[in-house]
């Protein structure tokens, strides 16, 4: 082959693979994983802001959990802004009135005490709808006394649980509770291997995945990995996606965090990428499809 035929045929590959592309998902987003903690709502990113973002986003719903859950009664509360921005919020109760309830929440009667008050009082969106995000660093802190309560509380009650926790936590919490509907934040960000995901996935027909900061998920331009989308596909009505705004930076972000779900998503075919986009989190919620 000649030089201008190696340039012709290299212009021709690259045509080609332009043109077979997957094109981003373009449809609505369920955000499972939102925080609007109080170093965003009191300063950094009012509530017009942060639901601008959001309206850009194609974001038309959220679970919203916050630390503390003024963040959470914040948006709840803006029932006009949040009507005219597109956006439905789904209220969880976040176990953290501070940052140091992070590391003893599991075995703190007052934070227990704090939940039923918090679900006596509900709030101007409806009731609750869940708990959590909560985070265990030592998988067995699952059999705390407290997180033993609450997710007894969250199976009796019907509500979701937000758990940041590792595999092993997964079957401890499931066993006190085989009932509750456990979302996985991150599905394990500390990338527990694909084959363990499934195993629990069919072990717990309850257990749902969230995808913010899954190690693994995305390849090479972003592009979802052949693991990932081959979970995905055997399991389309068991994944959401989420943002986890757990610091501002996450929010400046908010629209790329977005784009890049987007973008991967659209390497899976076009029912599945619809129900981990949208569909996963409205069924689960009673959300009505955007209008």
């Amino acid at each position: 082959m000649t030089f201008t035929g190696s340039l012709v045929a290299a212009a021709l590959f690259a045509a080609t693979a332009i043109a077979t592309a997957a094109e981003p998902y373009r449809g609505p987003l369920f955000d499972a994983h939102l925080h609007y903690n109080e170093e965003a709502w009191q300063s950094a990113h009012p509530l017009a802001d942060a639901l601008a973002r959001m309206q850009r986003s194609g974001v038309r719903a959220i679970v919203a959990n916050s630390r503390p859950n003024d963040g959470t009664k914040t948006l709840a509360a803006a029932r006009a802004q949040t009507q005219a921005a597109g956006v439905a919020v789904v209220p969880f109760i976040r176990l953290y009135r501070n940052r140091a309830d992070y590391n003893g929440w599991f075995q703190d009667e007052t934070i227990y005490q704090m939940v039923l008050a918090e679900l006596a009082a509900g709030t101007p969106a409806g009731p609750y709808r869940g708990l959590g995000e909560f985070h265990l660093y030592d998988s067995a802190n699952a059999n705390g006394p407290v997180a033993r309560k609450l997710v007894q509380l969250a199976q009796d009650k019907g509500l979701a649980v937000l758990a940041h926790v590792d595999d092993v936590a997964i079957d401890l919490l499931m066993a006190h509770a085989p009932k509750v509907r456990l979302i996985w934040a991150h599905s394990s960000i500390g990338g527990a291997p694909v084959a363990r995901l499934r195993e629990l996935l069919r072990r717990y027909p309850l257990l749902m995945g969230e995808l913010s900061y899954r190690p693994g998920l995305t390849e090479g331009a972003g592009r979802l990995s052949a693991e990932w989308k081959a979970l995905l596909s055997e399991f389309p009505t068991r994944f959401m996606v989420g943002s986890d705004t757990w610091v501002n930076q996450r929010w400046q972000g908010y629209e790329g965090l977005m784009q890049e779900a987007r973008d991967w998503l659209g390497d899976l075919d076009p029912a599945t990428a619809q129900r981990i986009a949208w569909e996963n989190g409205a069924s689960l919620f009673g959300v009505a499809p955007p209008r």
